[in-house]
């Protein structure tokens, strides 16, 4: 039985390689080059958004400290985390982030309010103007808040409440719970409130969409589109180092320049 030569082998795991990585070679691609092409800025839905407007300094605000005094005189509060000036459909507002009871400091801010944290880190919001305390945003006040986002809002289209998404969810890794606004125009685009924090969080539209599907593509995450080291990327990037190693192989061992050297070269016995 007659041996088959190395070179057999090697063209025949470059052709299977090949084949296993193709379709994910022309997805990286194709997310490249829509990355490449597109303004991030854009991507983000920075051109749907209005001109953030300030507070003059003439305003009067009472002091944080009147909100906190309120609190402490209803709730026990173990320490506080934040004290900011928002605004609130035009309102200057406080938010304040704080620890009640056994405090868990561990959680600290960016998991406080994110799906699968646990933490007894509270909000409370409070006119900054007069230190009355305000509830958690309406739905109707989510929509005032939304509208002001954008440049040129149309008819709303939907409002959902959101208390827990997906991993593939495009509010994923957000403050919950919030409120998705949808407007018909500008590109269909939905604008998220943390309904607790009172604030802006996110606009989604078909082009950010676009690009989070490649970004899937791209980061072959499948489970949450946004872990770049998972082990599958891992595994297919070895396999595209090997796929185009054995290919400088299989060219080195299949030039016509090299037989020729080897044929003149004399053999060892």
């Amino acid at each position: 039985m007659k041996l088959k030569s190395k070179n057999y082998y090697i063209r025949k795991s470059h052709r299977y390689l090949g084949v296993i990585l193709g379709i994910q070679f022309l997805f990286w691609t194709l997310g490249g080059l829509y990355f490449s092409w597109n303004d991030i800025d854009e991507v983000h839905g920075d051109h749907l958004r209005s001109e953030k407007k300030y507070f003059p300094a003439s305003m009067n605000l009472v002091s944080p400290q009147v909100v906190l005094d309120k609190l402490n005189a209803n709730n026990t509060i173990d320490s506080v985390m934040s004290v900011q000036l928002i605004e609130i459909a035009g309102v200057p507002a406080y938010q304040i982030r704080y620890y009640s009871g056994e405090a868990d400091h561990s959680a600290h801010e960016a998991g406080s309010h994110m799906p699968g944290h646990t933490s007894n880190v509270k909000v409370q919001l409070a006119d900054a103007g007069t230190g009355d305390f305000l509830p958690a945003l309406s739905k109707e006040m989510a929509v005032t808040v939304a509208r002001n986002q954008l440049v040129d809002p149309i008819k709303v289209a939907q409002v959902e409440y959101l208390t827990e998404v997906g991993s593939h969810h495009e509010y994923r890794e957000k403050p919950l719970p919030a409120w998705a606004v949808t407007f018909n125009q500008p590109d269909n685009c939905t604008v998220y409130i943390a309904a607790e924090l009172g604030t802006f969080q996110a606009i989604r539209h078909n082009q950010w969409r676009a690009f989070d599907f490649f970004w899937m593509l791209h980061t072959m995450d499948y489970e949450g589109r946004d872990n770049i080291g998972n082990w599958l990327l891992r595994i297919f990037s070895v396999f595209g180092l090997v796929t185009v190693l054995s290919g400088f192989v299989l060219y080195f061992v299949s030039s016509p320049s090299v037989r020729k050297i080897k044929k003149r070269v004399p053999q060892v016995r």
